[in-house]
């Protein structure tokens, strides 16, 4: 992330660690194959950018052992406390503003990041600019205009709440500077940095419990936004809230897009 007053999500809110466990949750899986897929193993230098939470990073610890380093950064690391301890650095930094924490990474990682930075060609650059030749870099963004529902199945008027709720957050994450879709966008961006072996894939959960609980937690944490904005009132936001925590929405995520290439 960075420094920006305007962030919508910030960390240091109370909802911001349900959505992590939910993140962790819901992406995790995924994330682990592609990093599993690089190689990662003992002694391996790692650069976990915007870490959020602690779930990857401690995954990563484990797989590069004592030799390792794994170097966790993000503007907030309130939420890190937990995997401060080596092989594990926490450092306070901003991807698009500051210098990389080092150079010479076997592996740089970055998940629902660059598509709130508002530098993302300089954030992407520095990731690219800090690994060692053969160094992998693996970069997971969510595309909410390729998927812009939270109930694709849009058939009664509590499904419609949500996408107008939905629609609303998507609002305020374009005014303050999302780029809503830059994860299909990503691929191409690899390569044209002179990146080989480039490979995505896309994964779009939907009706699992964590997207439930990831929907009540981020309706919360933006819940005044929303009204002050009038993109929402506050009968409108309790309704929303009762309806998710019946269970019975078949509710999704934006599709998390995973890239990845190898610099030469």
């Amino acid at each position: 992330m960075t420094r920006n007053d305007g962030y919508l999500l910030d960390n240091r809110q109370t909802e911001a660690g349900e959505r992590f466990e939910a993140f962790a949750t819901l992406f995790d899986p995924t994330t682990f194959r592609h990093l599993e897929a690089s190689g990662i193993g003992p002694g391996w230098r790692c650069w976990e950018v915007g870490a959020g939470g602690p779930s990857v990073v401690a995954w990563m610890a484990k797989k590069v052992g004592p030799t390792g380093k794994v170097i966790a950064t993000d503007i907030d690391t309130s939420q890190l406390a937990s995997a401060a301890r080596p092989p594990v650095q926490v450092r306070v930094h901003d991807v698009s503003a500051d210098e990389p924490p080092g150079e010479g990474f076997d592996l740089v990682h970055a998940r629902l990041v660059l598509v709130h930075v508002p530098d993302r060609e300089r954030a992407l650059r520095s990731m690219i600019e800090s690994l060692r030749p053969g160094g992998w870099l693996l970069v997971e963004d969510a595309d909410p205009a390729l998927q812009p529902l939270i109930c694709p199945d849009e058939h009664g008027p509590e499904q419609q709440l949500a996408n107008r709720l939905r629609h609303g957050f998507r609002e305020l994450l374009a005014d303050r500077g999302a780029d809503l879709s830059y994860g299909r966008r990503v691929p191409r961006l690899l390569r044209e940095a002179g990146l080989r072996q480039v490979r995505a894939d896309a994964y779009f959960p939907i009706a699992s419990p964590a997207c439930t609980a990831l929907e009540s937690a981020t309706i919360r944490q933006i819940r005044d936004q929303l009204v002050t904005e009038g993109l929402a009132t506050d009968q409108d936001i309790d309704r929303h809230l009762a309806n998710v925590a019946t269970g019975t929405m078949d509710l999704a995520t934006a599709p998390l897009i995973s890239a990845w290439g190898r610099k030469a």
